[in-house]
């Protein structure tokens, strides 16, 4: 292997040697909000013709626990390396900035998408899903891990201790990603509100997955698309900057 595929072997085996906690402990929480909301609110709430709110549900809970793992598998590698003393060690390597950048965010989009895909097996017990348009899910899914990889390996270099990974995930991509309409569509949001939505990219990674389901969607996958591609060109430029300038690693 060349040295970009060997940190990713190596970013892919260290979660997957704790797939309980990393990929069956996500898979059971999202079933439990799909149980618990899908049964108390299925008869009460109808979000689109033809689909039952339990199927709404679970492309939502799907990219949400794909976003949510794919932040923390690129946040929490860095700053555990940086607060063991080992990151020293990848500094030794003929590594390239590049290398780092390619190796981590791949190896969050894999656990992100194993997550995914763990929460479709299960959900499919509960409820028929459809698949309207496959590619439009499949750009999305990859579109979104690569996103959160990339935001996750920022703020992994940004924190210096446990506390301020914590705080940036708590204060800002947990609150992004529930008012991102997972549990409902932001049509039934007051006017104000459903403009505050409109400026979280977190809804068009999420609304955008949904139209591959059921060919619906909140807003067009076209423009959803293009909100997230954009996403992923900043925070992508800002990663390599900071890696390339060598933030917080050479101190």
């Amino acid at each position: 292997m060349t040295g970009w595929q060997t940190l990713l072997y190596k970013e892919v085996l260290r979660f997957w040697k704790v797939a309980f906690q990393t990929v069956a402990g996500p898979v059971l929480t999202a079933m439990l909000y799909l149980l618990i909301f899908g049964h108390a609110l299925e008869a009460h709430v109808k979000v689109y013709d033809r689909v039952s709110y339990t199927a709404f549900l679970v492309p939502g809970l799907a990219m949400m626990s794909l976003l949510q793992n794919a932040f923390a598998n690129s946040s929490s590698s860095l700053i555990m390396s940086k607060m063991m003393g080992n990151l020293v060690f990848l500094m030794l390597t003929p590594l390239s900035y590049m290398n780092w950048f390619v190796a981590y965010v791949g190896a969050a989009v894999i656990r992100g998408l194993v997550v995914g895909l763990g929460v479709f097996a299960i959900a499919v017990l509960f409820t028929e899903l459809s698949f309207v348009a496959p590619l439009w899910i499949f750009v999305f899914a990859i579109l979104g891990a690569a996103l959160m990889g990339t935001l996750g390996l920022i703020a992994g270099l940004w924190a210096e201790k446990f506390d301020q990974l914590a705080a940036f995930q708590n204060f800002v991509i947990m609150p992004m990603t529930f008012l991102s309409g997972v549990f409902y569509s932001i049509h039934s949001l007051p006017p104000f509100w459903q403009g505050v939505s409109h400026l979280n990219p977190f809804f068009y990674m999420i609304d955008g997955f949904r139209y591959g389901f059921f060919g619906v969607s909140d807003v067009s996958p076209w423009l959803s698309l293009a909100v997230v591609a954009l996403a992923l060109a900043v925070v992508s430029a800002i990663a390599v900057h900071l890696l390339r300038s060598g933030y917080k690693i050479r101190s």
